[in-house]
């Protein structure tokens, strides 16, 4: 439909302002939702003139709903059109988004127009209008320390990622200090500081909000198993416990041993699929526990009073007899 719209307004050609009305306000209302025009795909049939009502009319409706997600479009597509990138600069910095995303769009822009160390410039200012925040577009923490990377300022980059670690508190964000610091051996410094960060998180019961304490992740991340069982005992959810387990079959059977029971247990009520591939899961592991404790024969005995216990539960036991369980 748009297409048909399009070559008919090329060979019709209509009055370049009434059309140039007629597209500001099907991209600004809802019809765009149905046939998303390009009004610059009109170029050539509004000329000059109908261009320039486009350019007024679009900036009026800017300046009355200047967030509007439809007239911000509208306003980047004919500023971007002139090849100004100044203008699509200063049209980008009247709402600057909390999430550090205009600024990295900046960033791009001047980017593109080869203005590199201009380009750098907004999106240092992007970290600093965002320090704080939590919740930081990553791409543009990543663009200034891929551009820190490329001109040999490591050392800046261990800064940059351990500002957004402090703010975000994720594993992401240790993952990419740790990557950042090893790159200039200050890594055992850095981690010290950032599991005490961790520590207090944990004490205080924040980070990691149902997933558990971000500080065993990182733990478990690190392989540092004996923190890990330390940390674990004052707080970790399942999903960290059968993690710790998993890693700790050879090295901790008992104490793995011990994690798969009690997770197999909590598994018996719940039927389908994904339950019972669980379990079979977690049995595997307690197989390897008992397999490295040197007492299969116990856990033959488990197999057999479980399968007793469960078993009327028929795709169940197709499940673990295809486990060889």
């Amino acid at each position: 439909m748009a297409a048909a719209h399009l070559d008919a307004c090329r060979a019709a050609g209509p009055d370049p302002q009434q059309l140039a009305e007629w597209l500001v306000g099907h991209v600004l209302g809802d019809g765009n939702d149905v046939t998303e025009v390009d009004p610059l795909d009109y170029a050539d049939v509004l000329g000059p003139c109908g261009l320039d009502r486009m350019r007024r009319l679009a900036a009026e409706a800017h300046r009355r709903s200047p967030s509007g997600w439809a007239e911000q479009y509208l306003m980047e597509r004919l500023v971007k059109a002139e090849g100004n990138v100044d203008a699509l600069v200063t049209l980008f910095a009247k709402d600057l988004a909390p999430s550090g995303i205009t600024h990295l769009r900046i960033a791009e822009e001047l980017d593109a127009a080869g203005r590199e160390d201009e380009a750098l410039a907004w999106a240092e200012r992007g970290l600093r209008d965002t320090a704080g925040e939590a919740h930081v577009d990553g791409r543009l923490v990543d663009y200034v320390c891929d551009r820190y990377t490329r001109t040999g300022r490591a050392a800046e980059r261990v800064i940059v990622r351990r500002d957004r670690f402090r703010s975000e508190r994720s594993l992401a964000a240790y993952q990419q200090l740790r990557t950042a610091a090893q790159v200039v051996d200050c890594w055992e410094s850095e981690r010290e500081a950032a599991l005490a960060v961790l520590r207090e998180d944990a004490r205080q019961g924040s980070g990691g909000g149902y997933r558990g304490p971000v500080l065993l992740d990182a733990l478990l991340d690190d392989d540092d198993l004996d923190a890990a069982w330390r940390e674990a005992a004052g707080g970790a959810d399942d999903r960290q416990w059968q993690q710790l387990a998993d890693l700790s079959r050879e090295v901790r059977p008992a104490e793995a041993l011990a994690v798969y029971l009690r997770l197999i247990d909590q598994v018996k009520e719940p039927t389908g699929d994904r339950a019972y591939e669980r379990m079979a899961t977690l049995l595997q592991g307690a197989r390897d526990c008992h397999r490295a404790l040197d007492t299969l024969d116990e856990f033959a005995a488990y197999m057999s009073a479980l399968r007793v216990e469960l078993k009327r539960r028929r795709k169940l036991m197709a499940i673990l007899d295809r486990h060889r369980l």
